[in-house]
């Protein structure tokens, strides 16, 4: 079994705690907020992001960075896309070589624009060179805790790497797949949840299962033809990291972007929006972050251009809708 430290304590991140504990690993969990770990250490339920479940007894939470990462053989990061960096440069000093990488988070850095696995080898590669793995795949956290059936994606280009998280994570409720195209993995996971803005968008407009239908099938074309330029693979996409995992975000109740776009679209600000949230919805800052690097690598993406208009520019959901069905015609492929 082994020793597995998870940074951030969010839904995502408690999820994962209770169900690797469960397979019989020792897991600590970096709670960033002191006052959730105090209560936490009392009453074992993280009532802020994940209510209604109980830590086994196998996870042991810690506020201390140092102390969480003590010992740890596998480093599991599920932190905000923004503060990825932040985390990593204070956990610098506290990595080992040895120690084996995983980035759970979804999301573009903004003002980079690169991949989470991008952040954390410019970070650790200060020091190292770590040996790092991307896990992404259709989930929500409170189906996971629950223990219902999920299949997910672990992607390196260590095959060694990701069959040892392969076999580790894997279980009866959650089961893993390989994958060596770590971009087509990442890309997927981030610019998915742009697109369940805008399928929220279309359930609060109260449009029908078509438009959803056309919004998920060519926002998947979108994703796709970025992803390639970017050097991933199309088959990827039509995977559980990209497919799978927009189809969820897009229809799934659980999902945060969707909920986003389903409040704009009954007329409330994004500011208004984001502050009533207790957790971070993170196609708000990757629909920019994506819109600048389709720019640099000259990709079409008119809905996710849209989306950005109505997030950052204030342009009304019906207009952004009704650009989109006026755009001059073209094929499909």
């Amino acid at each position: 079994m082994s020793r597995i430290s998870i940074i951030g304590a969010g839904g995502w991140g408690t999820a994962l705690a209770i169900v690797l504990a469960g397979r019989g690993h020792s897991v600590k969990l970096w709670v960033y907020e002191a006052d959730l770990f105090k209560r936490l250490q009392g009453t074992r339920e993280n009532d802020v992001f994940l209510p209604g479940f109980r830590l086994p007894d196998a996870v042991c939470p810690f506020h201390d960075l140092d102390e969480a990462l003590d010992g740890a053989e596998i480093v599991l990061t599920v932190t905000p896309s923004h503060v990825c960096r932040g985390i990593y440069r204070q956990m610098l000093l506290h990595l080992r070589p040895e120690m084996l990488f995983v980035s759970a988070t979804k999301g573009l850095e903004s003002d980079s624009l690169m991949r989470m696995s991008q952040v954390i080898r410019d970070v650790v590669g200060e020091r190292f060179e770590p040996r790092l793995a991307v896990l992404s795949g259709p989930t929500f956290a409170r189906e996971i805790a629950r223990g219902d059936p999920a299949a997910v994606v672990i992607a390196s280009t260590d095959q060694d790497l990701a069959r040892r998280i392969q076999n580790d994570f894997s279980g009866p409720t959650l089961r893993l797949y390989s994958n060596g195209d770590v971009i087509g993995v990442e890309l997927g996971a981030a610019l998915k949840n742009i697109i369940a803005i805008g399928a929220g968008v279309c359930d609060g407009l109260k449009l029908g299962s078509n438009t959803l239908a056309a919004l998920i099938t060519r926002g998947l074309a979108e994703i796709t033809r970025l992803t390639c330029a970017c050097g991933g693979r199309a088959e990827t996409l039509a995977g559980l990291a990209g497919l799978g995992d927009l189809v969820l975000t897009c229809t799934g109740a659980l999902s945060r972007n969707r909920s986003v776009g389903v409040e704009l679209a009954k007329g409330r600000r994004l500011e208004e929006i984001v502050s009533s949230m207790r957790m971070v919805a993170e196609g708000i800052k990757t629909t920019s972050a994506a819109i600048r690097l389709a720019a640099r690598m000259r990709i079409e993406m008119p809905i996710a251009e849209q989306m950005d208009a109505m997030l950052n520019h204030g342009r009304p959901p019906r207009q952004a809708i009704r650009y989109l069905m006026e755009r001059s015609l073209k094929t499909e492929f």
